[in-house]
């Protein structure tokens, strides 16, 4: 099955399902629910709607009872609503999304604060040794390298002879200069 009218079934499914949520279904066991997504299998044949509740543990399990009896007359509006030839089997499942959510911002607090005492604990502190051990003095040595650098021609791509990169030496000496496209024939020498 297409990956793109799969998608489109299930966003339409969590449609159907949020609307019969909050109109047609009465069970006063129901809490408030959210339908966050619907994800439906490749042969359209089972969805998994997934929901948020706001509130106790007991309006948890309540509302996961209401809906698993609902679960029937769901089925049939969705399967009215989307004309499909098999009308998908429906699975409720909570979404623990918010929940992680909820427990990665609280362990980014813990770790905020422990930053907060670390820094806290070095604001007084002094470096044992030097306060900063890869600086390197300055020296004659560094001088000496330094007023070598610029002695290299940049176009002796490190040969040493003085020759450019489109020169080819000749045995007598003298240096023969050839075009950039490389032509061996075409050229001149110079003494």
């Amino acid at each position: 099955m297409d990956a793109a009218r799969a998608r489109k079934l299930a966003e339409s499914i969590a449609q159907i399902v949020a609307e019969m949520l909050e109109r047609r279904v009465k069970d006063p066991r129901l809490g408030f629910v959210t339908v966050t997504e619907a994800r439906i299998t490749g042969d359209l044949r089972e969805a998994t709607v997934f929901y948020t509740v706001y509130g106790s543990a007991q309006e948890r399990a309540d509302t996961a009872v209401a809906l698993a009896s609902a679960t029937g007359l769901i089925r049939s509006e969705v399967g009215h609503q989307t004309g499909l030839k098999h009308t998908p089997s429906i699975t409720f499942r909570e979404d623990t999304v918010p929940d992680t959510a909820r427990n990665i911002e609280e362990l980014v607090a813990r770790a905020r604060d422990a930053d907060a005492a670390v820094a806290a604990a070095r604001q007084g502190a002094t470096p044992a040794g030097d306060a900063d051990p890869y600086r390197i003095p300055p020296g004659p040595a560094a001088d000496e390298d330094e007023g070598d650098a610029g002695d290299e021609d940049p176009g002796d791509e490190g040969r040493g002879d003085g020759r450019r990169p489109g020169d080819s030496a000749q045995r007598d000496g003298t240096v023969r200069e050839t075009p950039a496209g490389g032509e061996q024939g075409a050229g001149y020498s110079r003494s």
